[in-house]
């Protein structure tokens, strides 16, 4: 029975993975799928009330506010940004950028300014692609770079949203869990620069661009590190983004080449630039930050008092409330940083409308995914547990059941499996985030079994679930539609997966190594 118990529990895992694959179902379809199987075999199979199921799920759904709320807010800002011309000024200055040296250029636009657009709550999937293909890259470069360049510093997107998420999972402070991450971040950002390399020109770029490649890795994996040590983790990604760009314009300065060349633009992007200042268009990112740094540094009273002192603590269940932290949280700042910006864009009442129309098709569904997986996720944790959420029969829960699987098979290779595992989670999910909520509680009981590092092992997952990002068909498909090239990804994921595949077997190399 313990074999058909182990079946049934990835059963839900399984079933998703197929309507994703197989019927090519959109994740948030395909996620409530999932869970109805997950709460069907929690009742027949796992001996769990429906209450206890349907609490959990709900818990589960507050626990995904941080990343639901976050994609919500991060739609409608960069929504209003297109409407009211910012992005396209943003846009402008970015073709400029470095034209002599390609794979510096790759490197600022790729990396450097999706590592840091990624932080703070834009789509590097929607902007970065049609400036690629302007610069005169192919179709296939121009969808595939945009989804890999980010991918390393994944745990840092949406201003920390991941690694806080991780967090509460496991109950310890962000800065003592976000360590466990920042460990990986200089081989593996390293590693996600050279991925980018072969993309662009296999390995005559790769061998061309070693040492720029090498030092942009380098430089944003340390800054993690040391951000780290800062306390300042919902910021890393700005600030990795930020000095890999910096760092690159320093080597293009160093070796004499131009740092801008306005002969690329075309009259269409010279009338936008005389629409809107930098300044301006930049407005709602500039006050997004300065809040950001307001509320997280732990000189200034503000992070005691929004994370701590005013954490709006939900108890649903027992003995593990819910932490809300509205005013801490970034998806209420980026609200208020919109909002803020408005005088500065000069937002009309007509954009408003058009940007509240276009918001209200686009958000609704990726909010769904992100919540539902989060309620599965916790469904999985909480099979098994009565009325009181205290689990009498361990082999009653999917998650030990599975757990106690993983540890007879692979033993003490388990640390091997766990990042590969990230990746399917992330691939599945559509995030790093649902992927940890997915999967933490698996990996925490597998490694105390087999005597690993617990917190390590899962942070390792959470990497390779970043790394999905990179073969995420929605991801694709949404770089694929900002170009006119849809059907165009399905050449790219056979390419992106051999080097997400390569990446995350480095990181279960690594975390093998740390593992005991």
């Amino acid at each position: 029975m313990l074999g058909l118990s182990v079946v049934l529990a990835l059963l839900p895992v399984v079933v998703i993975l197929l309507l994703l694959v197989v019927r090519k179902t959109p994740a948030d379809i395909a996620g409530l799928v999932g869970w109805g199987v997950a709460v069907a075999l929690a009742l027949v199979y796992f001996h769990t009330p429906l209450s206890t199921a349907l609490w959990a799920s709900l818990a589960g759904g507050i626990a995904s506010w941080p990343i639901a709320l976050m994609v919500a807010t991060s739609i409608f800002q960069i929504t209003v940004m297109a409407e009211t011309g910012a992005l396209g000024r943003i846009v402008t200055l970015i073709k400029t950028v470095s034209p002599k040296d390609k794979v510096v250029q790759v490197l600022i636009i790729n990396f450097g300014f999706g590592t840091l657009i990624a932080a703070i709550g834009a789509t590097p999937v929607s902007i970065l692609p049609p400036i690629m293909l302007a610069l005169g890259y192919t179709s296939f470069v121009s969808i595939a770079l945009p989804a890999l360049g980010y991918d390393a510093l994944c745990t840092y997107a949406l201003l920390g949203v991941p690694v806080v998420v991780f967090s509460d999972l496991v109950g310890l402070p962000v800065a003592e869990v976000s360590g466990y991450f920042a460990r990986f971040m200089p081989v593996i950002s390293t590693c996600i620069g050279f991925g980018m390399m072969w993309i662009v020109g296999r390995w005559k770029m790769m061998v061309k661009g070693l040492v720029p490649t090498l030092v942009s890795g380098l430089v944003a994996g340390f800054i993690t590190i040391g951000m780290n040590e800062l306390e300042l983790i919902p910021l890393t990604g700005v600030v990795a983004g930020l000095g890999v760009i910096l760092v690159m314009l320093a080597y293009l300065k160093v070796r004499g080449l131009p740092l801008i060349d306005r002969s690329v633009l075309t009259p269409e992007d010279l009338a936008q630039e005389q629409k809107m200042s930098l300044g301006r268009a930049l407005s709602p990112w500039l006050i997004l930050v300065a809040f950001s740094f307001l509320v997280n540094l732990p000189q200034l009273p503000f992070y005691e008092l929004t994370f701590r002192r005013l954490a709006m603590p939900i108890e649903i269940i027992p003995g593990r409330p819910e932490r809300v932290r509205l005013f801490w949280q970034a998806y209420f700042w980026i609200l208020v940083s919109t909002l803020a910006a408005l005088p500065l864009l000069r937002a009309r009442w007509a954009q408003m409308a058009s940007s509240l129309r276009k918001w209200s098709t686009r958000a609704p569904r990726p909010v769904l995914a992100a919540a539902v997986f989060f309620s599965l996720a916790y469904v999985l944790n909480h099979s098994g547990k009565g009325l009181d959420f205290k689990l009498v029969e361990p082999l009653h829960n999917m998650i030990f059941v599975v757990a106690d699987a993983s540890a007879r098979v692979f033993d003490k290779a388990y640390p091997l499996i766990a990042p590969f595992l990230g990746l399917l989670g992330g691939f599945i999910s559509g995030s790093e985030a649902s992927s940890l909520a997915i999967l933490t509680k698996l990996h925490l009981t597998t490694s105390e079994k087999i005597g690993a590092l617990g917190l390590l092992v899962a942070a390792a997952s959470g990497i390779g679930g970043g790394l999905a990002s990179v073969i995420s068909p929605a991801k694709l498909q949404n770089a694929a539609a900002t170009i006119d090239r849809i059907g165009e990804e399905g050449k790219v994921i056979p390419v992106c997966a051999a080097i997400s595949i390569t990446i995350t077997a480095v990181c279960a190399l690594m975390t093998r190594l740390w593992a005991y």
